[in-house]
């Protein structure tokens, strides 16, 4: 992880971008095959690892930053042949992808599940509050938001986490297991960002 004095995270998304990258550009030369089933398992297991490496932490808040890291997944998928004259979220759709910014989100929608019902669920009590709320709108298992003065705090996972983790339906969070919550979570993703 590269952090500089003021706590910024740029030269860390200039790397992951350009190892990125570089890795793209290799695909690119040395694969015959423009075809889907050609490029993106190769996209998948050599190109977002390096986009994705500890993300909770030095997760993207600013849109250059996310927009540098997007770009190498636009690229990815316009190297794919019959996609090239698409938009960027049309290519995504036919490829069945989410954003990067979406990716985040389901992982951190994931990781939050886990916290306060899976094996995780003794920690979660100290990351996540309930809320004491008996509204019968939205999902009956809301969490608490807290207000601070800082805006830097709303960046922090368990704000972003929680704003989001409220706003999924109720079929969505009360479930009984973690496959059943990611199978809902991604119908109630297309909707949520």
């Amino acid at each position: 992880m590269l952090v500089d004095e003021n706590l910024s995270m740029t030269r860390q998304f200039a790397l992951a971008d350009q190892k990125a990258n570089h890795i793209l550009g290799c695909i690119k030369s040395s694969t015959a095959s423009r075809l889907r089933e050609g490029i993106l398992p190769f996209c998948s297991a050599l190109v977002r690892p390096h986009l994705k490496y500890c993300i909770q932490f030095w997760s993207p808040h600013h849109r250059k930053d996310m927009n540098l890291l997007e770009w190498v997944q636009r690229r990815a998928t316009k190297i794919i042949r019959g996609l090239e004259p698409l938009s960027y979220e049309e290519r995504l759709r036919k490829l069945g992808l989410f954003s990067l910014e979406k990716r985040r989100l389901w992982g951190d929608l994931i990781a939050s599940f886990q916290y306060l019902k899976g094996a995780s669920k003794k920690a979660g009590k100290g990351l996540f509050t309930r809320a004491c709320r008996d509204r019968r709108r939205g999902n009956s298992f809301k969490l608490k938001e807290g207000r601070f003065r800082s805006d830097i705090r709303n960046k922090f996972f368990t704000m972003w986490a929680v704003r989001h983790w409220n706003r999924l339906p109720r079929e969505g969070v009360n479930v009984p297991s973690l496959e059943v919550f990611k199978a809902r979570l991604d119908g109630a993703l297309n909707n949520l960002v």
